[in-house]
């Protein structure tokens, strides 16, 4: 579903490869029935898109598969020449202590030699060392051929142009005017969509769609809350479900939410830490709920322009349950080692287990060794026991956060 979701967002086609047909049992006829249900009509059935019945194991219909992509790349004529100057994209880049930058380029157009001199992004060098996916040193590379390469001035961006080029002066020349378009951007850049900016770009006639990602605990609310959303719409705005998934927000929904200008919804879930950095780094704002009402009522509010919120959740810290002790008089001790930010005696604590919330309380003690402590800092072990939820259990994740009132 998620693929499915990210390929219409890109606009690019799909072919399916629907594998295990060795098995005993094997039905294709399910799986392409369930593909209608996301717009994905088999070609059997009078749809274009092409399902081809595969094996991995028994490597069967595999040249099937082959020809059916080779017969979509003729029908929507992706060619490419290889006897030009190479162009292509830089799919990562890094910094190796004893080699310098490092990148791994894909050649999209022409032909990529040993000595070529290249500007990648705003980064210019000259190939000294290229190598292949499997490690071994080639000479060049053609179209749809990804290679390493050593001799660049910098560590270029990930998702960077890159261009062959005749001499160097040619090179400076391209980067300064890259440089200028990089800045222009940054001027020009689209304000990232928020419900608390949502009303202000509705006036300026900037937005007619607001996008939502929804990620849930549950299946069943997933479909809730995308339905009780869909019907928010009105002739001003129009709220679109993109993407509806189950489990902890992660990487690829805030990649999916950065390139279709969309808000993500959790309920009843948190993102993982690799996720919430990125969100941070490009923007994507993430609202999670636990009350389906909140979120529609955001929602609601935020189209309206009434969105005025003067209680907010800040987060301080988080702990990772190692040990669990029972004291009879007391409950479930949490033995905790704090990992990230601090936590404070006043705090109220989310038990998050497998990226799902399990519970919300509040912070009944909080002792390092034998002493009642105020706090605890990340890098220090403490025990933590909660009011009310007494279920805790090894490997559990504790955020601990305060509500705090602001004005706006």
């Amino acid at each position: 579903m998620e693929a499915i979701n990210h390929a219409k967002a890109a606009n690019i086609s799909i072919i399916v490869a629907i594998n295990k047909m060795d098995r005993p049992g094997a039905n294709p006829e399910r799986v392409m029935q369930q593909l209608t249900e996301y717009e994905l009509v088999p070609e059997e059935w009078g749809g274009d898109t092409i399902c081809v019945p595969v094996s991995a194991k028994a490597h069967q219909n595999i040249d099937k598969l082959l020809e059916a992509i080779l017969l979509v790349a003729e029908m929507k004529e992706l060619k490419a020449n290889p006897n030009r100057a190479a162009k292509g994209i830089v799919i990562e880049a890094r910094l190796d202590k004893g080699r310098g930058p490092i990148a791994t380029l894909l050649v999209q157009n022409g032909t990529l030699h040993s000595g070529d001199i290249i500007v990648a992004g705003t980064a210019v060098g000259r190939v000294r060392v290229m190598t292949d996916d499997r490690g071994n040193k080639v000479e060049q590379a053609g179209p749809s051929v990804p290679v390493e390469i050593m001799g660049l001035a910098e560590a270029p961006q990930a998702g960077d142009g890159f261009d062959a080029v005749s001499d160097e002066r040619l090179a400076r020349t391209l980067v300064d005017q890259r440089k200028q378009q990089a800045k222009e951007e940054q001027f020009n850049a689209i304000k990232k969509v928020t419900l608390d900016n949502l009303f202000a770009s509705l006036q300026d006639g900037q937005m007619k769609e607001l996008n939502i990602i929804i990620k849930a605990d549950v299946q069943g609310s997933v479909e809730a809350v995308k339905q009780s959303l869909e019907k928010l719409s009105n002739e001003e705005v129009r709220v679109r479900v993109i993407h509806g998934g189950v489990g902890a927000i992660s990487e690829s929904d805030v990649m999916l939410a950065h390139a279709s200008n969309a808000i993500i919804v959790g309920f009843n879930v948190r993102p993982d830490p690799v996720a919430a950095s990125q969100a941070e780094r490009d923007g994507v704002e993430m609202r999670m709920y636990r009350i389906i009402y909140d979120c529609i009522e955001d929602v609601e509010h935020a189209i309206k322009g009434m969105l005025a919120p003067k209680i907010r959740e800040v987060e301080l810290g988080r702990a990772e349950v190692r040990s669990t002790i029972n004291i009879s008089s007391v409950g479930r001790i949490a033995g905790s080692y704090v990992t990230d930010g601090k936590v404070q005696r006043n705090a109220k604590i989310r038990v998050v287990r497998d990226g799902i919330v399990v519970a919300e309380d509040e912070i009944a003690s909080l002792r390092r060794f034998k002493d009642d402590v105020k706090e605890v800092a990340q890098g220090y072990e403490c025990g933590i026991g909660l009011t009310k939820f007494n279920d805790i259990r090894e490997g559990d994740i504790l955020e601990a956060f305060i509500m705090e009132e602001y004005r706006d």
